[in-house]
């Protein structure tokens, strides 16, 4: 299968990964108490940190290396992935009531760039699965 583009199979196999990877880190009091203590810099650090470890994986893993002249699809491939796990990661908080968006925005947006630390993972390592 080409990866020149990406498909509806592509965005629920990130559903899937990063749900998995999410639900057992989102069900932890530790994970939400740390996304109240964790200073804003460790914590655009996690972001950064998914973002490479997305893009390393999705160079080898998805398009096997070979990556000249498809720059623009594994840039896309990164942010749709993460993109994907933000929501996942935001829904699954939301239903366990512990996304305090109104009251307290600036821990919600941390919380939800903490759990999808581990989520961003499993969403692009059952992405890559079937590629190339």
């Amino acid at each position: 299968m080409s990866k020149s583009s990406i498909n509806s199979e592509d965005i629920i196999q990130v559903i899937v990964g990063a749900s998995a990877l999410t639900v057992p880190v989102a069900f932890t009091e530790e994970s939400w108490r740390l996304s109240e203590t964790l200073p804003l810099f460790n914590v655009t650090l996690l972001l950064l940190l998914s973002l490479l470890f997305i893009g390393l994986y999705s160079i080898q893993g998805i398009f096997q290396g070979k990556v000249k002249h498809r720059y623009y699809q594994l840039i896309l491939r990164i942010l749709v992935d993460y993109g994907i796990t933000l929501i996942v990661v935001f829904i699954i908080l939301l239903a366990l009531n512990r996304m305090p968006i109104f009251d307290e925005p600036i821990i919600a947006i941390k919380r939800i760039i903490l759990l999808s630390f581990p989520a961003s993972m499993g969403g692009v390592i059952v992405d890559g699965f079937d590629k190339e």
